[in-house]
């Protein structure tokens, strides 16, 4: 199982994204991580690679299965930690490795292309409290076909 994290990094009422080119779709700066590294550490890496930001402190958001079915059947299946930043040092990257950078509104990001996953979660990072739990069940084009979720605002990171 593949364990990817992500960092949703807000200031002044505005949140980076980026734009991935593959479907154009938004997300939170991350990837996967590397052997040894703990969540945390690789979130911050992530997004410094992704962004040129080195997020100070991240906050646990949530912990989320990601499963890809095809006829029934499981095809792949991975784990997303997610994180938030508010405090950051560094210079954003003219050109990230992985898409376009923006900074959008916070108000602005529930209707941005984006996977149907990624907008709870998202959305959650944003104004939630807590860490969220879930399992999203995707198709192999990531039409989300069915998910879990389990928010517990008395669980703090």
């Amino acid at each position: 199982m593949q364990r990817v994290t992500n960092c949703t990094v807000i200031k002044d009422g505005k949140v980076l994204l980026l734009q991935k080119p593959s479907r154009g779709w938004w997300v939170a700066p991350g990837g996967k991580m590397e052997t040894g590294e703990t969540i945390k550490e690789s979130a911050i890496r992530e997004c410094r690679e992704e962004t040129g930001f080195t997020v100070k402190n991240p906050e646990l958001t949530g912990v989320y299965t990601m499963v890809i079915e095809e006829d029934g059947k499981v095809i792949s299946e991975w784990m997303l930690f997610t994180f938030k930043g508010t405090d950051y040092s560094g210079t954003m990257l003219e050109h990230s490795p992985e898409g376009e950078l923006k900074w959008w509104d916070t108000d602005k990001t529930n209707n941005l292309p984006m996977a149907e996953g990624d907008r709870k979660l998202m959305q959650h990072s944003l104004h939630g409290e807590g860490i969220m739990f879930g399992t999203f069940y995707y198709s192999p084009s990531y039409e989300l076909l069915r998910s879990r979720i389990d928010s517990d605002p008395t669980v703090k990171s």
